[in-house]
C-alpha cells in the first residue's frame, strides 16, 4: 500500500524564508504524525518558465512535474510571503496554471508570513477565498507568522508552534481513512 502524500508549496523565491520554514515545519509534523510521504517546494523550484507560461502546457517539464504532484497530493500545505496585503503575483500565476476542479475536495493547509500583525488577515482574505475558488477544503485554522516568531529562519515562537500542532491535530479528520494510522492506532 502506497503512502498518502503531503505536498507543501511555498510562494516565494528566497532561500531561506520564513514562509518556507513554516511550511516545511507543517509538513514534517504532519508527515510524522500521519506518516505522509512530503515534499516542499518553492518558486525557484519551479523554474524560469513560470513567468511566461500562458498555459500548463508552456511549463518546463520540471514545472509541469511539480505541478502534477500539487495535483496529485492527498493533502496540500500552501505559505505565502505578504506582500503589500496580498500573495506575490508570481504565486498566483502558478495557481492560475491549474486546472479549477483539480483541487477539488482536496485538504488545504493555508499558511502565510509578514512583518507584523498588520497582514495577518491576509491568509484568511487572500488564501481561503483562492482555494475556495478550487473547491478545496482549506481547514478551519489557517497559520499567520510575523517576523517576532522566527530567529535565524527557526519557530520560536511556542504561540506559533502551537497553532502548528492545533491545524496539524485538524488534518487527521480530513485524510482518507487509510492514510490515518496512527490517529486509528490512538483511538
Amino acid at each position: 500500500m502506497s503512502r498518502a502524500k503531503l505536498v507543501g508549496l511555498v510562494g516565494s523565491f528566497s532561500q531561506p524564508s520564513k514562509t518556507y520554514s513554516l511550511v516545511t515545519a507543517v509538513g514534517h509534523l504532519a508527515s510524522a504524525r500521519y506518516g505522509l510521504d512530503a515534499a516542499v517546494y518553492d518558486l525557484g523550484n519551479v523554474g524560469p518558465s513560470l513567468g511566461s507560461a500562458r498555459r500548463h502546457e508552456d511549463l518546463d517539464e520540471g514545472a509541469q512535474a511539480i505541478i502534477r504532484q500539487i495535483i496529485a497530493a492527498d493533502v496540500l500545505v500552501v505559505g505565502a510571503p505578504t506582500y503589500k496585503g496580498s500573495y506575490p503575483g508570481l504565486f498566483k500565476h502558478l495557481i492560475d496554471l491549474i486546472d479549477p476542479l483539480a483541487l477539488r475536495g482536496k485538504p488545504v493547509i493555508i499558511t502565510g508570513t509578514g512583518g507584523g500583525d498588520r497582514h495577518a488577515l491576509m491568509v484568511e482574505h487572500q488564501l481561503r477565498p483562492l482555494f475556495g475558488f478550487f473547491m478545496a477544503h482549506t481547514l478551519p485554522t489557517a497559520v499567520y507568522a510575523a517576523d517576532r516568531d522566527f530567529a535565524d529562519y527557526r519557530i520560536v515562537s511556542e504561540v506559533l508552534s502551537l497553532r502548528v500542532e492545533q491545524v496539524v491535530d485538524e488534518l487527521g479528520r480530513f485524510l482518507p481513512h487509510a492514510a490515518r494510522p496512527s490517529v486509528l492506532a490512538a483511538e
